[in-house]
C-alpha cells in the first residue's frame, strides 16, 4: 500500500509504504500424521523504484504512524514493490514446535506511482 493513494506522490514528501502480510497457519496430513505450519513475514525488503532501497522487520503502517517511509527527490514515473521474506516453524502429531531450515522471499508486484511537482499559486480572494 501506498500512501498519498491513488498512484500519485510528490517531489519531497515522505511517501508512506505498508504491506499487510501476516502471519498465517497451515495444516497438511503427511504419511498418516498432521503437520501444522507457522508462517510469518521475518523480513521486507523495500524498493522504491528510484535506486533506493532498505530493509525492515516492521510491515509499515497506515497513516499515521508513518513506520516505513521514502522521499522522492525528482519528478518521475517509479515503480516501488516489497519483497516478503517468511520464516516458519513445524510440529508433527501436536508434538514440539521446531524451526524450519532457511526462509523464502516472495518477490511483490511493482505498483505505479507518479511523483510530482507543486507549484504554489496565489489566488485573490
Amino acid at each position: 500500500m501506498i500512501q498519498p493513494p491513488n498512484g500519485r506522490t510528490l517531489v519531497n514528501f515522505e511517501t508512506n509504504f505498508y504491506t499487510e502480510q501476516g502471519e498465517f497457519t497451515r495444516a497438511v496430513t503427511l504419511l498418516g500424521q498432521r503437520v501444522e505450519l507457522r508462517i510469518w513475514p521475518a523480513s521486507f525488503g523495500w524498493r522504491y523504484g528510484d535506486g533506493e532501497s532498505e530493509r525492515t522487520t516492521s510491515p509499515g503502517a497506515a497513516y499515521p504512524d508513518l513506520e516505513v517511509t521514502h522521499t522522492y527527490l525528482r519528478k518521475g514515473r517509479v515503480s516501488p514493490s516489497v519483497d516478503t521474506t517468511y520464516a516458519a516453524e513445524f510440529r508433527v502429531g501436536g508434538g514440539p514446535w521446531r524451526d524450519v531450515a532457511g526462509t523464502v522471499t516472495i518477490p511483490g508486484t511493482p505498483q505505479q506511482l507518479r511523483v510530482v511537482e507543486a507549484r504554489p499559486v496565489l489566488v485573490g480572494g
